[in-house]
């Protein structure tokens, strides 16, 4: 007889792992203690002959799930009653499909070719919604399989490295799970001071170094999608979207808040064009990677739009951009002679990023910013930032685009010959040589 030593679970783990609802969501403050009721709950449901798949999207979000079950599971291991692969972090019944594993999702991909009776998606904010929606849910169709969603609501900081394509996703699944009615969902909800284990000294040491949102955030575990003091509210951008724009566009831009590093901050690029005393915000294709990469997609923004200009903050890099994009284009002509100009203009910030951004809201306060679909990333920055923070890049590449516009825009004469957003033949300003 070899023992199984599973850690005592505090209280609201404890009801999670209990209950028996085929579908869970937990949200949880950090420290909270939901990585080791997963892990409670997964050796558990391991006892009971199933088969479980952890899920976390990095390598080192899983260390902590592994530590708690190989731990738990140790005696029957050495006793060779179960095999262990520390390398795929597999835990099995030999001869059985009884089974726990761990895997990274960072990309859905990577849960491709397994499957499971019981699947744990750990952080789940962070992750690709198809995560779920096109792969986690198709694996547990043989069995009628159980899902077990734990996040904790990210802060605009911690949004910024996850591969969700809406950082609302979790959330909204939380409160579709609340609105059930039929029992299949359960939600659950607890803080970091409900973790009995955790320094109460600690936790009150890290939230003098936290703003107040980011301590509502990841310390209470509440869903916010506005802060207040925001600069934008989802009312305002709700009631300014269309669908359409319009037919003809007096200017286009390109505005950019350049990144300097390969691996750092994402590189804001955002299109915006102006129609009479209206904006339109036309795309969002901000991405992290190299300079020689954001000026390739700003590039592309540039020409797709029918652009007049690329925009760039001169005293926060703008010079910069001027280069990597000159640079861009001259590689680009040497492969192809007929690629043109690409001018960029510079936009000196003067005063401070708050005051910079706070007449461009007032725009969309006045009903005169329309966003162009949905764009989840840039909304989400416009109504989580809060001035005297640092500015995310979205928002600034957003920013420098409307400025410029507001600076320069003229009114359109419908009559008039003017290169419409299609690409007809719009009258813009003279473009220096580049």
């Amino acid at each position: 007889m070899v023992d199984v030593t599973i850690p005592t679970p505090h209280e609201k783990q404890r009801l999670f792992i209990d209950d028996p609802a085929k579908r869970k969501i937990i949200r949880a403050g950090r420290r909270g203690g939901k990585t080791v009721g997963m892990a409670i709950l997964a050796i558990e449901k391991y006892l009971d002959g199933r088969r479980v798949l952890y899920a976390a999207p990095t390598q080192d979000q899983i260390e902590r799930f592994w530590l708690e079950v190989t731990k738990a599971l140790a005696e029957p291991i050495s006793a060779g009653v179960y095999y262990k692969n520390e390398t795929r972090h597999i835990i099995e019944r030999s001869g059985t499909e009884n089974r726990v594993r761990a895997k990274t999702a960072w990309n859905a991909d990577s849960l491709r070719g397994d499957y499971a009776d019981v699947l744990i998606l750990d952080e789940y904010q962070l992750m690709d919604e198809t995560a779920w929606t096109e792969v986690g849910a198709p694996m547990l169709l043989d069995n009628n399989g159980d899902a077990v969603f734990i996040y904790t609501p990210p802060s605009l900081r911690s949004r910024s490295s996850s591969k969700a394509r809406d950082p609302q996703h979790a959330a909204k699944l939380y409160k579709k799970a609340m609105r059930d009615e039929t029992g299949r969902w359960a939600v659950f909800h607890f803080t970091s001071w409900e973790n009995p284990h955790i320094s109460r000294e600690a936790l009150n040491e890290i939230s003098e170094d936290m703003t107040s949102i980011a301590i509502r955030q990841e310390i209470m575990a509440e869903d916010i999608d506005e802060a207040p003091g925001a600069l934008w509210t989802r009312e305002v951008i709700e009631n300014g979207r269309v669908m359409k724009a319009p037919d003809s566009m007096s200017k286009v831009v390109v505005g950019v808040d350049p990144s300097t590093t390969s691996g750092g901050d994402e590189a804001g690029i955002v299109t915006a064009g102006v129609y009479g005393n209206d904006y339109y915000t036309l795309s969002d294709d901000t991405l992290q990677g190299s300079p020689e990469a954001w000026a390739q997609a700003a590039i592309t923004a540039y020409h797709r739009h029918k652009a007049d200009c690329i925009v760039a903050e001169k005293n926060n890099g703008g010079e910069m951009v001027e280069s990597v994009i000159r640079q861009a284009v001259i590689n680009a002509r040497m492969k192809d002679k007929t690629v043109g100009e690409v001018p960029v203009r510079l936009v000196w910030a003067s005063r401070g990023k708050a005051i910079r951004a706070e007449p461009i809201s007032a725009i969309a306060e006045k009903g005169r910013d329309h966003h162009v679909g949905t764009f989840e990333r840039l909304e989400d920055e416009l109504c989580m930032w809060v001035p005297g923070e640092a500015s995310p890049n979205r928002l600034d590449a957003k920013v420098w685009a409307m400025t410029y516009l507001s600076q320069t825009k003229t009114a359109i004469n419908p009559k008039a010959s003017i290169q419409n957003y299609a690409g007809q033949s719009r009258s813009t300003e003279k473009r220096p040589p580049f």
